[in-house]
């Protein structure tokens, strides 16, 4: 899930001619500033919502400390677009966007992070660990490996947390940049500071998993599918989703290293866990909350619960590039699966920025 200070501050779906989805959209940073920059979009009844169910298949390749599970759409020669998922979370959650983007003519790489799906530790001996310069290096250690030299980063949730954190430390990767929620670089400091009451109660599982018994939770197999889409049920209180999309991502929680790598993400935030001294020089430079240069589309989901008041205000001046807001109207957290031709269309923009 994004970071608690935040909250407090016509293209053919595949083959099928019948989910075709029209992603014109502005030709510039002016045009798309004065389209969307302070105004919201309805996305509620997006037609190509829940027209795939699957990725062809997955795909493998040694990453860094990683073996990366990732799928791939589009044409091998494409421009090329990552994105990037979040908790509770998997790749279904692009599961109609790839198509879109590679209907266009772009090359859609979508990963499954560090302990989720078919991702996993190359050595029994690596630490999981989760903190957010970590899971970043983790895409670019990915982009070398498939020999990506830049690409247009899409994400939500831990993947706008990683794609802001490359944008930010390395941006000559990135072409451009969708962040939904807007800028989530964790400063672990701040994290300490308490929030107003109703602000708390909204990161429950936060403070569940910082004891003992939300680990154990975690750690069952039995509780882990329950907790996960309670989250699901409570961040995106429109999206109409059935039991097999739910189970569809469910599996990716399967992995053996899932509850390690989710306990240690969100008890690092709260400073209650320790991370590697190896990615001590990038925490240092990520604590000083950098700005992010590249172009830029942020997304705002009026249905998260996450999502903070002011339309971007509390993080615009985190952004100096070309840039452009977005507020989605009846869409919640899992924005991409809610909304793909919207998220789509965002991503399209901001390479056009």
């Amino acid at each position: 899930m994004i970071d608690r200070r935040t909250f407090g501050t016509a293209v053919g779906l595949g083959t099928s001619a019948a989910a075709a989805v029209s992603l014109t959209g502005p030709q510039n940073a002016a045009a798309a500033t004065r389209k969307a920059g302070a105004g919201s979009a309805s996305a509620s009844a997006d037609p190509a919502a829940g027209t795939h169910t699957s990725f062809s298949r997955v795909k493998q390749v040694r990453a860094g400390l990683l073996n990366v599970g990732y799928a791939e759409a589009g044409p091998a020669h494409g421009p090329v677009v990552i994105c990037l998922h979040g908790w509770p979370y998997d790749i279904h959650s692009y599961v109609d966007v790839a198509p879109l983007l590679a209907a266009r003519g772009y090359r859609v790489i979508v990963p499954f992070l560090r302990g989720h799906g078919t991702t996993h530790f190359l050595s029994p001996r690596t630490f999981r660990n989760a903190q957010q310069s970590a899971v970043a290096l983790d895409i670019i250690a990915l982009m070398d490996a498939l020999k990506i030299e830049k690409a247009v980063l899409a994400g939500f949730d831990w993947g706008s947390r990683t794609a802001d954190i490359i944008a930010a430390l390395w941006p000559e990767r990135v072409k451009a940049l969708v962040s939904v929620s807007g800028y989530l670089i964790t400063d672990v400091e701040a994290q300490q500071t308490p929030l107003e009451p109703a602000a708390e109660h909204t990161w429950w599982y936060q403070y569940y998993f910082a004891t003992e018994r939300g680990r154990l939770a975690m750690e069952d197999k039995d509780h882990r599918p329950d907790l996960c889409r309670l989250v699901w049920d409570t961040v995106s209180p429109t999206w109409d989703f059935d039991d097999a999309t739910f189970a569809r991502t469910a599996a990716a929680f399967e992995n053996p290293d899932y509850p390690a790598i989710v306990i240690h993400n969100y008890r690092w935030r709260l400073g209650l866990a320790e991370g590697e001294h190896r990615y001590d020089r990038y925490e240092k430079l990520l604590f000083a909350r950098p700005t992010i240069s590249v172009p830029t589309v942020a997304l705002d989901a009026e249905r998260d619960p996450f999502t903070a008041p002011g339309e971007g205000t509390s993080y615009r001046d985190r952004f100096t590039g070309p840039y452009a807001h977005r507020t989605l109207a009846g869409v919640g957290h899992n924005l991409p699966q809610e909304a793909p031709t919207a998220f789509a269309r965002a991503v399209v923009d901001a390479d056009r920025l």
